[in-house]
């Protein structure tokens, strides 16, 4: 009796709507055992494009086969998140999970926290939070500040390209007399690199209280929204026997932001070989190739002359 033949190695992303208290990597190790059940075997490659805090949910773009090739290109791409800011209490961690290191009363009204975010909008510098996965010394941060050991980190510039509030329910009462929000909740498209808890402590010093997070959840990351996100039932489904075409979104959804660059047969077969083409009529800069449908490389551009940044082992599906 035959052994049953394992499907081809999918390549493309799946987009996870990551549940409160799942790591990423635990994300990942999800995926893979779906693919597992599903018959796809253990040497499907697997990983994800941007870390999100088991606190956090909300868009986790994973990447599979050889959508991996461009997990780096996601680590480096802006994200959009909703989050919200609890006034009246810091923590060491900046969010729930941790212990109440600053206390005050006073709480800002709505006109007041407008008024103030202007201020962290576009090139800001930022101190990361104690309780980041920066490393210091060889160690993490996080780690050192379990030990309880004086972290100071470095600012860093980072660009916030858009933030504005939506008021929640009030987690706290306003002080008597005042209209004062115990809590508001923003959304923000961010750069690279932003801590949104130190951004949220930031803007809570700089209406002369404290805050930290108490709801952080990502709305987009690179050219991935929410609405192409599905829930961890969904992906359960997979090893289950439900389609994998159902929820995996092909490679090229993650290069919708460059341009495409068409190929004719001859070049396709120089640009998998490696070789720089001369006089390409294209402007210059990052683009991705195509033969057809089917994506050939991650290329640049300059004056004229393309070079190959990443190749693609695909094959046309309807051959």
């Amino acid at each position: 009796m035959t052994a049953p033949v394992a499907p081809p190695a999918p390549n493309g992303w799946i987009i996870l709507d990551k549940p409160l208290g799942l790591g990423s990597t635990q994300a990942v190790a999800a995926v893979k055992r779906n693919l597992r059940e599903a018959g796809f075997g253990k040497k499907v490659k697997v990983g994800h494009g941007g870390t999100l805090d088991p606190l956090a949910t909300g868009v986790l773009p994973i990447a599979l086969g050889e959508a991996t090739k461009l997990a780096g290109r996601m680590l480096d791409a802006s994200k959009v998140y909703a989050f919200t800011v609890r006034f009246g209490s810091e923590t060491d961690t900046l969010d729930l999970e941790g212990k109440v290191i600053a206390e005050s009363s006073v709480r800002p009204t709505l006109a007041e926290v407008e008024a103030v975010l202007a201020r962290f909008t576009g090139a800001i510098e930022q101190v990361p939070p104690a309780f980041s996965a920066l490393m210091v010394d060889g160690e993490r941060a996080y780690d050192l500040a379990r030990k309880g050991a004086v972290v100071e980190l470095k600012g860093r510039c980072v660009t916030v390209f858009a933030l504005a509030p939506s008021v929640s329910p009030d987690g706290l009462p306003p002080p008597p007399g005042g209209e004062g929000l115990g809590e508001v909740t923003l959304e923000v498209h961010v750069s690279k690199g932003t801590y949104i808890r130190s951004l949220a402590r930031d803007i809570a010093r700089a209406l002369g209280t404290v805050g930290h997070v108490t709801m952080l959840r990502r709305l987009k990351a690179g050219p991935f929204g929410i609405d192409q996100a599905i829930s961890l039932d969904k992906l359960n489904e997979i090893g289950k026997g439900a389609p994998l075409e159902q929820v995996l979104l092909p490679l090229e959804k993650g290069l919708v932001d460059i341009p495409a660059l068409d190929l004719s047969p001859e070049q396709a077969r120089a640009v998998r070989q490696g070789r720089v083409l001369t006089g390409v009529p294209f402007p210059d800069g990052l683009c991705w190739t195509r033969e057809g449908h089917v994506p050939v490389a991650l290329v640049e551009l300059s004056g004229g002359d393309l070079k190959v940044v990443r190749g693609f082992n695909l094959s046309d599906v309807a051959e």
